[in-house]
C-alpha cells in the first residue's frame, strides 16, 4: 500500500487524503498507517500538504473560513493534474472534504464552478460549516456515497457536529468510536472502513469498466 504522491498506474484507484488544522501530508500518513497497511495494493492514498504550509502558514483555512476560496482554487488545479476516484480527511481535512464535494455536486448541476468528482468521500472526525457564504453548497442532500467516523469522547470534534455533516448526504455510513480525535487503529473499526472503501472501489471499477451496477480552525 502506498502513501507516496507519485502519479498512479492506470488500474489504481487513487483517493486523495486531507490532514487536519496545524496537520500535514507527512503527519497524517503516520496516522494513517493502520489502515493504509491494511489496503490492497491497487488502492493509493494520496497525501497532500495544505497549500498554506508552503508560505510558513498552516492549515485549509482560518477562523471564519478565512483562506477558502484559495484552497478552492488549489483543489481544482489539483483535479486539473490528476484524477481522485475518492476524498479522505481527517478533522479541519474532513470539513474540505465535504465542502470540496458539495461543490462538486453544484457544478455538475451547471450552478457553480468547481472541484474534483469525487465517486466517494470519508470524513473522520468531521464538521460542516454552517457559514452563509457556503449556503447555497448545501441547498440539497449529497448524494456521493459517504463514511463518517466520529469518537464518543471526542473533545475537539464533538459527536453532534461530525453527525451534522453526515446529515448533509442522503444515506451516510456512519461509525462511531469510543475514543477522541483520532483515526481509529483497532482492527474492529479498519475492517469496517475497509469494507465501505471495497464497496466504493468495485463500484468505481464497474464504472470505467462500463460494467453494472486537534484545533479546528473552522
Amino acid at each position: 500500500m502506498s502513501t507516496s504522491d507519485d502519479r498512479p498506474g492506470q488500474d489504481t484507484i487513487s483517493i486523495l487524503a486531507l490532514h487536519g488544522y496545524h496537520g500535514s501530508a507527512q503527519a497524517l500518513r503516520r496516522q494513517l498507517t493502520p489502515l493504509a497497511s491494511a489496503l490492497p495494493a491497487s488502492v493509493r492514498l494520496a497525501c497532500v500538504d495544505a497549500p498554506s504550509l508552503s508560505r510558513g502558514d498552516f492549515g485549509w483555512w482560518h477562523e471564519g473560513f478565512r483562506g477558502w476560496e484559495q484552497t478552492c482554487e488549489w483543489a481544482a488545479g489539483l483535479a486539473a493534474r490528476q484524477r481522485y476516484h475518492g476524498v479522505l480527511g481527517f478533522s479541519q481535512g474532513a470539513a474540505l472534504a465535504g465542502l470540496l464535494v458539495a461543490a462538486r455536486e453544484t457544478a455538475a448541476r451547471g450552478e457553480d464552478s468547481m472541484p474534483p468528482g469525487f465517486g466517494f468521500a470519508l470524513m473522520i472526525g468531521g464538521f460542516t460549516s454552517e457559514e452563509p457564504q457556503h449556503a447555497d453548497l448545501f441547498q440539497r442532500p449529497l448524494t456521493t456515497p459517504s463514511l463518517h467516523v466520529t469518537g464518543r469522547a471526542d473533545g475537539i470534534v464533538p459527536m453532534r457536529d461530525s453527525l451534522r455533516l453526515a446529515a448533509r448526504f442522503t444515506d451516510p455510513v456512519i461509525i462511531e468510536h469510543d475514543g477522541g480525535h483520532v483515526i481509529p487503529g483497532d482492527r474492529a473499526g479498519i475492517q469496517r472502513i475497509l469494507a465501505f472503501i471495497e464497496q466504493q472501489t468495485s463500484a468505481s471499477r464497474q464504472r470505467t469498466d462500463g460494467s453494472p451496477g486537534e484545533s479546528r480552525g473552522q
